[in-house]
């Protein structure tokens, strides 16, 4: 007679409970890439069942500009933890964690009017990096490079049928702060 299967556990740890902050006074930040650079799928990871599973397929012409990802044990507005676009020499891959330092924020809300919610992204560098190592503010990417990252994430959203509008780019304050909120939402749900 055949054994019994026991009921299989999830064997992934769960990235989303790692600590947000590595040392540095809150310069350095924990990110996981959920969709590398250069990619037309989006990725998500799945709390229930701790896996990273694919969310969508981007449209041909149209791709991840660079990594994207979360900072664990934060809940941004939107209910998801607080999102990271990366910036550094070449991809990662889902589940990788990157240390990063913050240079700034892409504030938005999406959704209808009556019902939009903020859906802001830390923009950040990864602490190795070398193309972007002299980097420390959102405006020194220069505007052409922070307006093409603006319409990635408004593209992306209209492809959901969903309005993102974006509110403005702000420095590394901005983000730290938003930051902060989304640990204490963590804490508290």
């Amino acid at each position: 007679m055949p054994k019994k299967r026991k009921k299989q556990k999830a064997t992934m740890a769960n990235p989303s409970l790692l600590v947000p902050l590595d040392g540095d006074k809150g310069k350095i930040i924990q990110v996981v890439v959920e969709t590398p650079k250069g990619s037309r799928n989006k990725y998500a990871f799945d709390e229930d069942q701790k896996v990273f599973a694919l969310k969508k397929v981007l449209p041909a012409g149209m791709a991840f500009p660079y990594d994207f990802g979360f900072v664990p044990s934060t809940l941004g507005e939107d209910g998801d933890p607080i999102d990271v676009l990366v910036l550094m020499d070449e991809p990662a891959f889902p589940g990788v964690l990157l240390k990063c330092r913050i240079i700034g924020i892409i504030e938005g809300e999406q959704g209808a009017k009556k019902f939009n919610e903020r859906n802001d992204r830390i923009v950040a560098i990864e602490n190795e990096n070398h193309s972007f190592a002299d980097i420390q503010h959102v405006d020194d990417l220069g505007k052409e490079f922070l307006h093409e990252l603006e319409d990635f994430f408004v593209n992306y959203h209209e492809l959901s049928h969903e309005k993102y509008r974006v509110l403005g780019a702000k420095g590394p304050a901005a983000a730290r702060k938003r930051l902060k909120i989304g640990m204490r939402a963590f804490k508290s749900r």
